[in-house]
C-alpha cells in the first residue's frame, strides 16, 4: 500500500496532477527499457548459438497486493531463483535437458511492480506494463516467457500479452485448488480471484482446462458454466486421473499456456502458500499431467508461493522451483 499512500499525500499537497504523470511515464519508461534491453541482450546470444526454437525464458513478476488474504507472493521470484541454482541439486530436469544451457533457460529479471506503485500508477496502467513487458520477451525470438508470481491476478495481463503478441486465443491449462473465476471479488476486478474471468472476457483463451480443484462456490461454478469452461474437481480425479494424465491441448490456436498456483497441491507438499487447502494434487500428479501432455507450450506461470509461510528448510521454494525447471523443459524446443 505504499504507493497509494505516497500518491495520497501528493494530492493532498496539491501536486498538479500533469506533473505527476509526466514522472510516472519516466519510471514506467525507464523500467520496460530495463525489460526490453536485457531481452535484446539474451535474444542476441541466444540467436548466434542457434539450431533451436524456444527457450524459457524468466519474468519475475513480484505483485502481491491483489491478494485477497495474504500479499506474500510479492516476494516469491527472487526466493524461486535461489531455489533452482541453490546447488543442492543438478542441473538436470527430469526430461533430461540441463537448466544452465541457456537454450533451455534464461532469466531477463523482474517488472519492479512496488517501485512502479510507489510513483502512484493505478492498476490499470500496472496491468499494461506486465503485458508490455511480456511483449518485449516475446519480440525476441527465441525467448518464451515463463513468469515468476507473484499473486494469481498476474495471469491476466500476461495472457492477454501472449494472445495479443500470437495474433489469436491460446488454450489454457490452468492447475489450482480455486477456480479464480469471480466477476470482481471484493470489488476488485484485477483480484487473484478474478483474473481467469478477465481473461475469458477478453477473448484471449478458446479452451480453459482447470485441474486440482476443491475449494469452489457456486459463483465460481456458474461462471465456469458461462465461459465454457472445463473444471476437473479433486473429489473426482480418481476417475478422471488417466484422462487427465494424457491432455492433447492446442489444435487449431496459437499455443499452450500453462498456469501453475502452487496451491494445486496438497499442502502436504507445498505448505508455503496463503491459501491452504487440504485434499489437492500430489507432486507426481502434476509432473505426470506436464509430462504427458502433448501441446505447443508457448509460455508459462507459476504463482501464488508465499515464502513468509513457508517451512524453515524452504520446502515450498523448492517444489516451486522443480515446477519452473520441469515448465522450461516443456517449453524449450
Amino acid at each position: 500500500m505504499r504507493g497509494i499512500h505516497y500518491l495520497s499525500k501528493l494530492k493532498a499537497a496539491n501536486i498538479p496532477p500533469e506533473l505527476l504523470e509526466k514522472g510516472q511515464n519516466r519510471v514506467i519508461d525507464a523500467s520496460l527499457t530495463l525489460i526490453r534491453e536485457r531481452a535484446k541482450l539474451k535474444g542476441e546470444l541466444l540467436r548466434a548459438l542457434g539450431g533451436f526454437k524456444a527457450s524459457a525464458t524468466l519474468l519475475g513478476v513480484p505483485l502481491g497486493h491483489n491478494s485477497s488474504f495474504l500479499q506474500g507472493p510479492a516476494f516469491a521470484p527472487p526466493r524461486i531463483r535461489e531455489a533452482i541454482w541453490c546447488g543442492s541439486t543438478n542441473s538436470s530436469t527430469e526430461e533430461g535437458k540441463e537448466l544452465n544451457d541457456p537454450r533451455v533457460l534464461t532469466d531477463v529479471g523482474d517488472v519492479p511492480v512496488q517501485e512502479i506503485r510507489d510513483c502512484g500508477v493505478d492498476d490499470d496502467r500496472l496491468m499494461n506494463v506486465i503485458s508490455e513487458s511480456v511483449k518485449l520477451v516475446m519480440e525476441e525470438d527465441p525467448l518464451h516467457p515463463l513468469v515468476l508470481g507473484g499473486d494469481h491476478s498476474i495471469s491476466f495481463p500476461v495472457v492477454r500479452a501472449v494472445s495479443e503478441k500470437l495474433g489469436g486465443p491460446v488454450d489454457i491449462l490452468h492447475l489450482d485448488a480455486h477456480p479464480d473465476i469471480y466477476h470482481c471479488f471484493e470489488g476488485n476486478k484485477y483480484s487473484h480471484a478474478s483474473s481467469f474471468a478477465r481473461i475469458m472476457e477478453g477473448g484471449y483463451a478458446r479452451q480453459l482446462l482447470q485441474v486440482g480443484i476443491r475449494s469452489i462456490t457456486k459463483e465460481g461454478r456458474e461462471q465456469g458454466k458461462r465461459f465454457g469452461v472445463e473444471q476437473y474437481e479433486m473429489q473426482t480425479f480418481s476417475r478422471d486421473r488417466q484422462m487427465l494424465e494424457n491432455l492433447k491441448l492446442g489444435e487449431g490456436v496459437k499455443g499452450v499456456y500453462i498456469s501453475i498456483d502452487v496451491d494445486c497441491l496438497d499442502p502436504a507438499f507445498a505448505p508455503g502458500v496463503s491459501h491452504i487447502e487440504p485434499g489437492g494434487l500430489s507432486f507426481r500428479d502434476v509432473l505426470n499431467i506436464l509430462h504427458n501432455l502433448q501441446a505447443d507450450v508457448v509460455a508459462a506461470d507459476v504463482v501464488e508461493f508465499n515464502p513468509q509461510r513457508d517451512t524453515v528448510d524452504g520446502m515450498t521454494g523448492m517444489v516451486a522451483a522443480k515446477l519452473v525447471r520441469e515448465l522450461a523443459a516443456k517449453i524449450s524446443k
